[in-house]
């Protein structure tokens, strides 16, 4: 199976083909049956790798495919890397997504370019699956403009709203400037080891002393691409603006899949970061700075999916601090449960959005009796967003955080002090919006009345 994993991002991007090509012709059906098979097979074949990578005994599996740049002394090949942390983000990258793909047959069905939007869902899914299974630095690359390019895509999905047109063109300027830096990285990485393999980086990482100029100006660099992909200060602001997207594209792009990329990057380099001691403690501050600006935005946002936006940039400030205190596990943790839960949560908001066409807090309440199952997701989802102690996986994940980031190798009590601050911020704005729009007295002045039954239209 491990030779086979290529067909794992060869699905979703088939898919897109067909979609794109002959979507116009499908039946609505049709298009919504084949844009979640190219996913549905993608995770089962994801799981099937990762069972097959359980079952040796080497620490990872590197799939040659063929060769892809030859120049001088320098090549690159098509090849993906099998090893713990890929194969968790294929998991959540397919199983999220997938979920996603079967929520949107709903969400969108009344849509006019329906197969046009699962061209671009399928294109984004094939993308990230690139980013994540690559085994060199230029192969990730492309797999990171891809995601780039269908964030553009798909935020301006409603093109003729300007505010979407905007938000979609400000969402790919600001990537564009993080992506700056990860070029210059690419190419310092080229200069320095006469590589882009990772695993061959790594190796000659392992026999240099930490604290060199130029493995921090390569760490900085990086983490400049990843403070754009994973909106970190000043790099944040197109996220909250990317709301005016769908909301399944809210779910898969902003909660659980394209934010988290700048993430992964940096634990993917772990060992580069771990020598770049300067350059990990400015992630660490730039990464709990996040945290805490994002969260007390959150706090007095009025519009559902925007406190969610916010929300998401805390999180991602959460991991990006994790892994910049040295606990790369931890950030991955949060990485994965924050996935679900926020993706729960917004797929939870478009049901609420699609029911009372509102999105002002303040303009809902009293709903928790007529949208019940909206309202169990959103105390399930918040619940596990706030930390709720020992029962959701959203406590374990922080609290392995901030010990780490007391006890850790890069460690401090300041740090531990400001993340309990973070998770504190967090249940406040978290059950500040569930009480707004489930409890109360309903606001129905200005707004058409709830009607649930559009929910099964």
């Amino acid at each position: 199976m491990l030779d086979s994993v290529w067909l794992v991002p060869l699905c979703p991007l088939i898919g897109a083909l067909l979609n794109g090509f002959f979507g116009r012709r499908y039946s609505r059906d049709t298009v919504g049956q084949l844009g979640i098979a190219a996913v549905g097979v993608a995770f089962l074949l994801s799981l099937m790798t990762f069972m097959a990578f359980l079952s040796q005994a080497e620490p990872h599996y590197q799939a040659s495919m063929f060769p892809w740049i030859a120049a001088g002394d320098y090549s690159a090949q098509v090849g993906f890397l099998i090893d713990g942390l890929s194969c968790t983000m294929m998991l959540v990258v397919t199983g999220v997504g997938l979920l996603i793909h079967i929520y949107s047959t709903g969400y969108m069905h009344d849509e006019e370019d329906y197969a046009r939007f699962f061209t671009y869902l399928n294109l984004f899914v094939g993308a990230m699956l690139i980013l994540v299974m690559a085994d060199n630095y230029l192969l990730m690359f492309v797999g990171w403009e891809g995601v780039g390019l269908c964030s553009y895509l798909l935020i301006g999905f409603w093109y003729t709203r300007q505010s979407a047109a905007d938000a979609g063109k400000k969402a790919f300027i600001v990537n564009r400037v993080g992506d700056f830096g990860f070029m210059i990285a690419v190419l310092l990485l080229f200069v320095t080891f006469k590589t882009t393999d990772m695993l061959s980086v790594q190796e000659q990482l392992s026999h240099l002393h930490a604290g060199g100029g130029v493995l921090t100006a390569i760490a900085l660099l990086l983490f400049t691409g990843a403070a754009g992909k994973s909106a970190q200060i000043p790099l944040y602001v197109w996220l909250p603006d990317a709301m005016e997207g769908p909301t399944p594209v809210s779910a898969l792009i902003h909660a659980a899949t394209m934010v988290t990329a700048g993430v992964y990057m940096i634990a993917r380099s772990s060992l580069l970061f771990t020598l770049a001691p300067t350059a990990s403690g400015i992630v660490a501050l730039v990464g709990i700075a996040t945290a805490l600006f994002a969260a007390t935005m959150a706090l007095v946002a009025t519009d559902i999916k925007r406190v969610l936006a916010y929300s998401t940039v805390s999180q991602l400030g959460y991991m990006v601090f994790a892994v910049g205190v040295g606990a790369y596990a931890a950030g991955i943790f949060h990485l994965v449960t924050h996935a679900f839960f926020k993706a729960l949560l917004f797929l939870a908001a478009g049901v609420v959005i699609h029911a009372v066409h509102e999105q002002d807090l303040y303009r809902m309440g009293g709903l928790r009796t007529e949208l019940r199952l909206a309202f169990w997701s959103f105390v399930i989802g918040g619940s596990a967003l706030a930390g709720l102690p020992l029962i959701t996986a959203g406590f374990f994940s922080k609290d392995l955080i901030l010990w780490q980031s007391w006890a850790g190798p890069n460690g401090s009590a300041w740090f531990w002090v400001a993340g309990m601050t973070g998770a504190l911020l967090t249940s406040l704005y978290t059950f500040r919006m569930i009480l707004l729009a489930f409890y109360g007295r309903q606001q129905l002045h200005g707004r058409p009345q709830c009607d649930p039954a559009r929910l099964h239209a």
